[in-house]
């Protein structure tokens, strides 16, 4: 919720083909490993439980013993070859399995391992995987990897002792490795086994959330491009701290000559950092902003409020939140900076998953300002990602009481009523939503948003043509927006499957902007997809080092993990996934 000109997804399954799903654009979402292995680009199917669904916990082979084994004499018993009475041990390994009697069981399966000759590869793997799954029962987890190693040494594509590891790889929180083998399972399965997806997403996950945690941390502050800030500004309409400096507040020359030096030395650090953002040279504003708050000027909130934004921004949460709080505390501060001040503190619970204070600021700010546009803007983002479209409808309905000409909550009314019709399935819905498009581009014909809005439902509806016409529109009116040109190579490849005008089209976005952290990932989703997994790395790397958030950041290592994995399963297992 940073940009509000970008659009926001709920965390629902969409029905979206997951490879779009992954790619679209807005509040960082952690996608499902299905997003995260962008190779199954056909509609997301809805697992009905049937096969391979099921816990993979009993042992290979029949529990039954083999005919006659009872009674048979000891004469006959010594006839037969080595690898009949491996199996016959086997055998009655599983019996003692199935009656949990898992000591006896392990005996049996390692006199099978014993009796079974070397050259018997196969058999020799499944008594292997027997011994791990009575092990994997004690929750002996190191014997578990051991067993089911050498299972894999002895017959490298073996699904049930990969998984097996890989479970007992987790328990032990050797995450690196239980990634490589479900990831290696995920392959072998052409991911149809819900069990193993669950698993790859929820390590990936982990893992992601780890190395964010301690990259975020030691991270080098960067400030987006101007496109960005711009556009981040633009979605406030009621905010004192960026509208353009007023008649009396002049700058410092100007109040010199008029005889005002001594106003001039109090407030002069907020009036310089207005004077910079109306230059765009961003980056002294903090620095001016500490100027009037340590010497206590007469504008010390809207330098708060100011500093704290641009904190927001550079990506140093920690820093803003105090001077957001202080903002929110001073009972006698301008009303508009207060709510102000919520708006962005909620947004910023948005981001590090605290969905009830988010809430909970918002609530604050239309209580304290209700008038207040921007509260009911952004509160309707906030529903959206809380897949609350009922009430973000009613918040962009009094948006928009309160401001008609509000062409971007009309663009964001209409996509959260599409979404609800689209994910209900409800054609006659869907139709009134992108009716509603056509009225606000109609009514609105310079606001870009509701084109690049239009232009992601039809998209979903198959509409390519016309997908691709509101796309050049946007870029008409905003040839800077870097995310149009990402979009719209998107189009071209799900339309068109035209992989390198889309790689030209994510490339020219790049040029554009050279801090646009959506065109790598896409860029790097992409080149998962032809199989360049170093390329994708590569990618993936340059998007981490300008994630706005550490949920963002996990997100984008998730992925890049994932290809991490995917390249050392490749090389292990001469596994690779369909490509492009």
């Amino acid at each position: 919720m940073m940009a509000a000109s970008k659009p926001v997804e709920p965390q629902s399954g969409s029905g979206l083909p997951r490879w779009q799903l992954a790619l679209l654009v807005g509040t960082p979402i952690v996608l499902g490993v299905g997003a995260v292995y962008l190779w199954n680009r056909s509609r997301t199917k809805e697992k009905d439980g049937k096969e391979g669904d099921g816990e993979r916990k009993a042992p290979e082979g029949s529990a039954s013993p083999v005919q006659g084994q009872r009674s048979a004499p000891n004469a006959e018993h010594e006839n037969m070859s080595p690898l009949d009475r491996a199996q016959a041990a086997k055998n009655k390994g599983n019996k003692y399995f199935k009656a949990g009697k898992y000591e006896q069981a392990i005996a049996c399966y390692t006199e099978a391992i014993g009796l079974c000759p070397k050259e018997q590869k196969t058999d020799l793997s499944t008594f292997y995987q027997n011994r791990a799954a009575a092990f994997e029962q004690q929750m002996k987890w190191t014997e578990v990897v051991l067993d089911c190693t050498q299972a894999v040494e002895l017959n490298p594509r073996y699904v049930k002792a990969l998984f097996r590891r890989a479970k007992a790889l987790e328990r032990l929180d050797n995450k690196k490795e239980c990634l490589e083998d479900v990831t290696a399972v995920c392959i072998l399965e052409a991911f149809q086994n819900q069990q193993s997806m669950l698993l790859a997403d929820k390590v990936l996950k982990q893992l992601g959330k780890e190395k964010a945690k301690e990259k975020y941390k030691n991270r080098e502050p960067l400030m987006p491009s101007p496109q960005f800030i711009k556009s981040y500004f633009s979605s406030f309409t009621d905010d004192i701290i960026s509208q353009p400096l007023q008649k009396g507040e002049k700058k410092d020359e100007d109040k010199d000559k008029e005889g005002e030096a001594a106003e001039v030395t109090e407030s002069s650090g907020y009036l310089k950092a207005k004077q910079y953002m109306e230059e765009e040279n961003y980056d002294k504003i903090i620095s001016e902003c500490t100027k009037e708050v340590e010497s206590g000027g007469r504008y010390t909130a809207e330098a708060l409020l100011l500093r704290a934004t641009f904190y927001l921004l550079i990506g140093n949460a920690t820093a803003a939140q105090p001077d957001l709080d202080k903002v929110i505390n001073m009972q006698n501060a301008n009303v508009k900076l207060r709510a102000n001040a919520l708006i962005k503190r909620g947004s910023m619970y948005m981001q590090q998953q605290q969905p009830q204070l988010s809430t909970q600021d918002f609530n604050l700010a239309a209580d304290i300002d209700t008038r207040n546009a921007d509260v009911y803007h952004h509160r309707g983002q906030l529903k959206i990602l809380l897949d609350q479209v009922e009430e973000a409808v009613g918040d962009f309905d009094e948006c928009i009481q309160l401001r008609p000409d509000s062409a971007l909550a009309q663009a964001q009314k209409c996509f959260a009523l599409y979404r609800q019709a689209y994910t209900g399935n409800n054609p006659a819905q869907v139709q009134t939503a992108m009716d509603g498009f056509e009225d606000v581009i109609r009514r609105f014909p310079k606001c870009a948003e509701g084109y690049a809005l239009y232009a992601q439902a039809l998209t979903d509806q198959q509409q390519f043509g016309k997908a691709d016409e509101m796309y050049d529109k946007c870029i008409d009116l905003e040839p800077d927006n870097a995310t149009t040109y990402v979009h719209k190579g998107l189009l071209q490849l799900q339309w068109k499957q035209d992989v390198d005008m889309g790689l030209e089209l994510i490339s020219k976005a790049i040029e554009i902007d050279n801090k646009c952290d959506f065109a790598y990932e896409t860029m790097g989703t992409i080149e998962v997809q032809r199989g360049n997994l170093d390329k994708a790395i590569d990618m993936f790397n340059k998007a981490i080092n300008l994630a706005k958030s550490e949920m963002e950041m996990a997100h984008l290592y998730s992925l890049c993990d994932a290809a991490y994995a995917q390249t050392e399963v490749a090389r292990k297992y001469g596994l690779k996934p369909p490509t492009l």
